[in-house]
């Protein structure tokens, strides 16, 4: 996993809260608090064990978005320029000509830029551009580019943006990543590359993400990190049409929405749903998430990937029938590794490094006839000057200077702990693990919960060779499962792919996991 760019613990809902919140995204609102979440306290909450006889069934539908786009206004706001859809070019040359904090109103129609490929508009500060009913901005399969520049504070909202072809990892809307824009009531659809880049304070509401070649919304910015991103209340499906984990094996360049370097992001009350690969992947150097009220379903890959970042919750989400084709796939093709719809892979809870959290807490979600559920996993061979590293160039965020991690300092404290990411701090508790293998027409590999590393080899200077990594993330780095509820014919792997256990052992020393927890083997298989 990964690709060779560089670049708060919270009270917790009560099931009234939650049921409001997807009460509000089904008919369309995003019901967004005047406040941000507060900062921890030692007396925060937890929500208390979820009752077996509870049923996922009766969630009402999340942010349907895509069906029925909010509208915009059918006349132009006062002191609006209009925007004329017969007139190419029109929206570009008046966003030339008129000064900043303009508000632009396209008329019903469609609209197109000048048919150079690089012909796009280019707002200026606090400029907001708001479509009538029926208003597309349409790239006509040329224009690879919709909206660009640094300006910051740009409003979109009730516009379609489609047919642009931006180049493989850049992006339509924001294609410059500026700073403090926001995207709101759009669809963004059918485009090459990503719908959407992002830059810092940045928020996404209620928009459709749809069927774009690459992702739906790439956060990355080139120059630095991404700070106080939301995406909130959206619909994000059927992206990366382009299939491109298959066109470069490996790339880890898809998804429905991939994060790089994001330090600080609300992620909740999306449907996040029949993306081609992954659903929402933070990959390399995140920091601070809270992932939470979502439904994520029906992905091809899994529901959420958290790799070499830090810090985070995923608490109240509806997981349901993820990564049923890539589990597949790597079954069908002799792969033994638990690949899971929840997949922690070097990434952990770390005090040193600022957030509203110091763990990665995974509770109060349900998880419903998925190809296996949560798998945590280190790779004892990555770490930051590692050949095996995948993000290369990239170090953790402990270490300013890579080339410290080489012999012999990195042998040593505190470079031996500080040249890894380390998979530790996570607590998984209070969550539903539900599952028939009859609904996933699966014998083997489907049932899987998972805490492991594999046999430390590579490079031959590594002094996390052997069974060192293995044997610290199951027994030292204070990786739990506790309070949960398990129907169906769970497993459980610890410490290498081949211990694979029973309830009982997995609750037995050494591994002495998933105390309180309750265990009924039933739903096929």
């Amino acid at each position: 996993m990964g690709f060779t760019w560089r670049g708060r613990t919270w009270p917790a809902a009560t099931p009234a809260a939650v049921a409001l919140t997807l009460a509000l995204l089904a008919t369309g609102c995003d019901g967004t608090p005047d406040d941000p979440a507060p900062k921890p306290s030692a007396s925060s909450g937890v929500p208390s064990a979820p009752s077996e006889t509870s049923s996922s069934s009766g969630a009402k539908p999340a942010a349907r978005v895509c069906a029925k786009p909010a509208a915009g206004p059918a006349r132009a706001p006062e002191s609006a320029v209009t925007v004329d859809p017969d007139v190419v070019g029109d929206l570009a040359a008046k966003t030339r000509n008129s000064p900043a904090h303009t508000t632009f109103w396209l008329r019903p129609g469609k609209h197109r830029l000048e048919s150079d490929r690089y012909s796009q508009v280019v707002p200026k500060e606090g400029n907001r551009y708001i479509g009538a009913p029926g208003a597309v901005l349409d790239g006509g399969r040329t224009n690879q580019y919709a909206f660009g520049g640094g300006a910051p504070d740009v409003r979109i909202s009730h516009l379609t943006v489609q047919g642009f072809a931006a180049p493989h990892d850049e992006g339509v809307v924001n294609h410059d990543s500026a700073d403090g824009w926001v995207i709101e009531h759009a669809t963004i659809q059918r485009n090459s590359g990503a719908g959407l880049m992002a830059g810092d304070r940045q928020e996404v509401r209620a928009s459709c993400l749809r069927d774009n070649g690459q992702y739906g919304m790439n956060a990355y910015k080139g120059n630095g990190v991404i700070t106080d991103l939301v995406v909130e209340g959206n619909e994000i499906t059927g992206n990366n049409t382009g299939d491109w984990e298959r066109k470069r094996p490996g790339c880890g360049c898809t998804g429905g929405v991939k994060f790089w370097a994001v330090q600080g992001a609300d992620v909740r009350g999306n449907w996040v749903h029949d993306n081609r690969g992954t659903g929402l992947w933070a990959d390399t150097n995140n920091n601070d998430f809270l992932i939470e009220n979502n439904v994520l379903e029906s992905n091809d890959g899994a529901a959420l990937i958290y790799e070499t970042s830090y810090n985070a919750v995923v608490r109240n989400n509806t997981i349901r029938r993820n990564n049923w084709v890539e589990g597949r796939e790597n079954t069908d093709g002799g792969d033994n590794f638990p690949y899971a719809t929840v997949y922690i892979s070097e990434s952990g809870g770390e005090p040193r490094v600022e957030a509203r959290t110091d763990k990665i807490e995974i509770y109060g979600n349900v998880l419903e006839d998925n190809w296996s559920g949560i798998t945590l996993w280190e790779n004892a061979d990555r770490f930051c000057n590692s050949p095996a590293n995948t993000s290369s160039g990239d170090c953790t965020l402990l270490v300013e200077d890579t080339d410290r991690c080489a012999r012999p300092g990195i042998a040593k404290a505190p470079l031996y702990a500080d040249c890894r990411w380390k998979t530790q701090r996570v607590d998984i508790h209070d969550n539903r693990f539900l599952l028939d293998k009859t609904v996933l027409e699966c014998t083997e590999n489907c049932d899987r919960m998972a805490l492991l590393a594999n046999y430390g080899t590579y490079p031959d200077w590594s002094p996390y060779q052997g069974e060192r990594v293995a044997k610290a993330v199951t027994h030292q780095q204070d990786n739990r499962w506790h309070d949960n509820v398990y129907v169906g014919p769970w497993r459980f792997v610890a410490q290498d792919p081949s211990r694979v256990l029973g309830f009982e052992a997995w609750r037995a020393a050494p591994y002495r996991q998933d105390e309180g927890s309750t265990f009924r083997a039933r739903g096929g298989g």
